[in-house]
């Protein structure tokens, strides 16, 4: 019984697809990962320090890597069953998975591929991750 996972990710979310003996399994993660938000009343206004100038952008860029390791983590917890693992995707989230897959001592001989792929339908995930591992 081999378990052949695809995973298409962008900032969104994850959808994992699992091959299973002919059988299709999906499983979509959704992330909490916020963009540039503006919170209102928020101003250019800095502190001043000698000559340094403090900003709210170091914390929110710490917030940012925090949630985007939230998120792979959670999806790395869900490929413990997999066999080999394609991961594909319009983004750079895709070579940020990779990264922690190779962190990872269990998974990192499993990661047969990262392949760019734009925006897809459920359908067309299925027969791409079909198709990556027919070959």
């Amino acid at each position: 019984m081999k378990n052949q996972t695809g995973i298409w990710i962008d900032k969104e979310k994850a959808e994992i697809i699992a091959l299973i003996d002919n059988e299709v399994k999906r499983k979509t993660i959704e992330s909490d990962i916020s963009g540039k938000e503006r919170i209102p009343g928020e101003t250019n206004e800095s502190g001043r320090f000698g000559k340094q100038f403090l900003s709210g952008e170091t914390k929110k860029g710490h917030h940012l890597k925090h949630q985007i390791e939230f998120f792979l983590k959670e999806v790395i917890t869900s490929l413990n069953e997999a066999d080999e693992i394609v991961v594909f995707g319009p983004a750079e989230m895709k070579m940020e998975l990779k990264k922690e897959i190779e962190k990872n001592h269990q998974l990192k001989d499993r990661l047969k591929g990262v392949e760019p792929a734009d925006k897809m339908t459920d359908n067309q995930m299925v027969a791409w991750v079909k198709d990556f591992f027919e070959e």
